[in-house]
């Protein structure tokens, strides 16, 4: 395999993996006894875009990141614990915060205490919110305004963290908050 055909695979078991995170396990319902060698037959007479997806099955099951079981008549199609733990992580890495168009005065301030034993975690975090677009008020309190618990929630999930490390707060007045409102242009 090439190495833009193996890019292309690794792309399209990043969506699959990310697909099958937000299902669960997928099932295909086999109606007969040749269903499997129907649908190979079919997938291998298929345009090549199609055989990429097979290539990109196949690349993830031989990385235990899916499993493929027959249940009767069905063949179910799960991730496995590597294959979670490798699809929260491109979740992470696609997460984005929406801006609505207006805004809503309050500010959300994120601040965090990571013991330096953890300073992996700590600079992850750290760049995550500098990507989202806070701005840096002091060196663990950032300033956002608009609403992104969820994302951050979703962070601090991934990252091990609790509530107690990384907390997340929402103020309606903040002392000379003039630059803020320039940097957001608000």
């Amino acid at each position: 395999m090439g190495k833009i055909t193996k890019i292309k695979v690794e792309c399209y078991s990043k969506e699959i993996l990310k697909y099958l995170l937000l299902t669960g396990a997928v099932c295909i319902a086999a109606t007969s006894p040749y269903f499997c060698v129907n649908l190979m037959k079919g997938i291998l007479k298929a345009k090549p875009q199609k055989k990429k997806s097979v290539y990109a099955f196949d690349y993830l099951k031989k990385r235990g990141m899916i499993q493929l079981k027959r249940e009767g008549p069905d063949v179910i199609i799960a991730l496995t614990k590597e294959g979670r733990k490798r699809a929260r992580k491109y979740q992470i890495d696609d997460l984005k915060i929406e801006k609505p168009k207006k805004w809503d005065g309050l500010w959300r301030l994120v601040i965090f205490d990571i013991p330096s034993s953890s300073r992996i975690i700590r600079d992850i975090f750290r760049r995550k919110l500098k990507e989202f677009g806070f701005y840096q008020l002091q060196k663990s309190i950032w300033a956002f305004p608009y609403h992104c618990n969820k994302e951050v929630s979703l962070l601090r999930e991934f990252l091990g963290a609790d509530k107690r490390q990384i907390q997340i707060l929402e103020v309606s007045k903040l002392e000379n908050d003039k630059n803020l409102k320039k940097y957001f242009n608000l």
